[in-house]
């Protein structure tokens, strides 16, 4: 019971067998691990998911909460090689996680205040596809269209 202090889920919120997984192996991590005990110590994860990709392969996406992601970045590169170690054979990907607020509609003011950037669809979409390649950076992006001008 005591991985579960690693886990940080909204009180009555059901912890499914996956959280639980990764819970106890960011734990034995803390205990067992001299290099990684004392980065690990004040870290916490919000829920993780197991994501069925192509080719049959299986991927464990841990989300975690938005302002603890640059702790996470500190130590990812081992973090990620240690627990894909524990869940042999899937990979693992650790993810911010971000609220998507949506945008006003005419004439209908929904919000108090106005929406920030960083909550836009557009914005949260370009901040997972950060988080999903972490250690590189993506340097060009490009939009296809069609021949009647419409994007792919």
């Amino acid at each position: 019971m005591a991985a579960l202090t690693k886990l940080r889920k909204p009180s009555g919120t059901a912890v499914d067998g996956l959280e639980e997984a990764v819970a106890q192996a960011l734990w034995d991590l803390e205990q067992n691990s001299a290099e990684l005990k004392a980065d690990l110590k004040a870290l916490q994860f919000a829920t993780a998911k197991e994501i069925d990709v192509s080719g049959g392969r299986k991927v464990v996406v841990i989300f975690v909460p938005c302002p603890l992601l640059l702790s996470f970045h500190k130590i990812q590169t081992r973090l990620v090689r240690e627990l894909e170690k524990k869940f042999s054979g899937k990979q693992v990907v650790i993810i911010a996680q971000r609220k998507i607020i949506s945008r006003e509609k005419k004439g209908r003011r929904q919000h108090k205040q106005k929406r920030p950037h960083s909550r836009s669809l557009t914005a949260v979409h370009e901040a997972i596809l950060d988080d999903l390649v972490f250690p590189t950076e993506i340097v060009g992006k490009r939009t296809r269209y069609r021949t009647d001008g419409s994007r792919l």
